[in-house]
């Protein structure tokens, strides 16, 4: 069975989707077999940011490492059965037909609770949570007392974790192993970053996530996006010399794939 990466987080803007695409296109470099799914249905951000690597490697005559790429099938009302959600029949098809030619198989979820992503949650074996490092984006894992700082309960986000790991013991399956990833960790602002990392911390303890490193605010993501790159793709396109910015985005790249602990995955890049 492929093993199930599935990153959300239900606020947007927090790097989702770039976040499902270089772990999709690391792991295919290492020479695995990578499935893809984009659950965000309306802006398809995973979905357009692979959409524009393949025009782009036609376009270049290029052989890049690429995901698999699937839409969710659309179902006709005649193939669901009694009380079926359409969303869950959609989301199993897709599934399935990954599953079989898939080492590894990603899922971007949307940035707002959806049916679809409430079920990706429960099938995720490894769940990523990119967090821009701040108190507002805290505030979707745990509600904080202001006065003290100290987390007084899970929010929503959490929750609806917490639910998908009982779905999953009831079912026989082995818990989520789940990563809070900082990203957009400035060089500024030391002591909201202190407060921000120790708050994480209480938390982790309480509620079970691992928290990681992630990649830092640059303008090389932005650049991208357009031509479906990612940070392992500067050389292939002619950028034989990498300065130094990429050179330690390539290191959080680095460091995110060692710190998710795949199973029969080596750092090779």
């Amino acid at each position: 069975m492929a093993h199930i990466i599935v990153t959300g987080n239900e606020k947007g803007g927090s790097g989702k989707s770039t976040t499902s695409m270089h772990v999709a296109t690391a792991l295919a470099r290492m020479g695995h077999r990578v499935g893809a799914l984009d659950l965000d249905l309306r802006q398809r951000s995973f979905g357009r940011y692979i959409e524009n690597r393949m025009a782009f490697a036609r376009r270049e005559g290029l052989e890049l490492p690429m995901p698999d790429y699937r839409e969710l099938p659309e179902i006709a009302p005649s193939e669901l059965s009694p009380n079926e959600n359409a969303y869950d029949h959609r989301l199993s098809a897709a599934v399935a037909a990954l599953d079989p030619v898939s080492d590894f198989l990603v899922i971007d979820c949307p940035g707002s609770h959806t049916r679809l992503s409430q079920v990706a949650h429960s099938l995720a074996d490894t769940l990523i949570t990119p967090l821009n490092d701040s108190f507002i984006d805290f505030d979707l894992l745990a509600r904080i007392n202001p006065d003290t700082g100290r987390v007084t309960g899970p929010s929503i986000y959490a929750e609806m974790v917490w639910n998908a790991r009982q779905l999953r013991a009831r079912a026989g399956l082995k818990p989520i192993d789940w990563i809070v990833l900082r990203n957009r960790l400035g060089a500024q602002q030391m002591h909201n970053k202190k407060k921000v990392g120790a708050a994480l911390d209480q938390l982790s303890r309480r509620i079970g996530f691992r928290v990681a490193p992630g990649f830092s605010e640059r303008v090389i993501f932005r650049e991208l996006f357009p031509r479906g790159l990612t940070l392992l793709d500067l050389k292939d396109v002619g950028v034989e010399s990498l300065n130094l910015s990429n050179v330690a985005a390539r290191q959080e790249l680095r460091d995110l794939i060692r710190e998710l602990r795949l199973p029969g995955v080596s750092i090779g890049f």
